[in-house]
C-alpha cells in the first residue's frame, strides 16, 4: 500500500509529464494494452489521455486499465489519467 505522501509526490512528478499513451475512439484495444505496459515497465510513472464519449465510459476505462496492469491509480482528472507500477525486481 502506498502512503498518501508517495502518491502526492508522484502527482507533482507527473504534473511536468505529457501523455504517452491515447486512448482513442477504439477503446481498450489489446494494441493499447501493450503500450500502456511497455511505457509501464519503461518509466514506472505514466500519462494516458483517455477520449470517451461519457463520464460513466471514461470511469470504467480507468478502472480496467489499473486493474489490467496491477497499478495504482495516482490521479484522474477530466481525460488523464496517472497511473504508477513500480519496476519490478529481478
Amino acid at each position: 500500500m502506498l502512503t498518501r505522501p508517495f502518491l502526492k509526490n508522484l502527482a507533482t512528478k507527473a504534473h511536468q509529464l505529457h501523455p504517452i499513451v491515447i486512448v482513442g475512439g477504439k477503446g481498450l484495444t489489446i494494441q493499447v494494452h501493450q503500450e500502456i505496459d511497455a511505457a509501464l515497465t519503461a518509466h514506472e510513472l505514466l500519462k494516458i489521455r483517455i477520449n470517451a464519449e461519457t463520464r460513466e465510459a471514461r470511469q470504467q476505462m480507468i478502472a480496467e486499465i489499473a486493474e489490467h496492469h496491477q497499478a495504482t491509480i495516482v490521479q484522474a482528472i477530466g481525460h488523464v489519467l496517472v497511473l504508477y507500477r513500480p519496476k519490478k525486481e529481478d
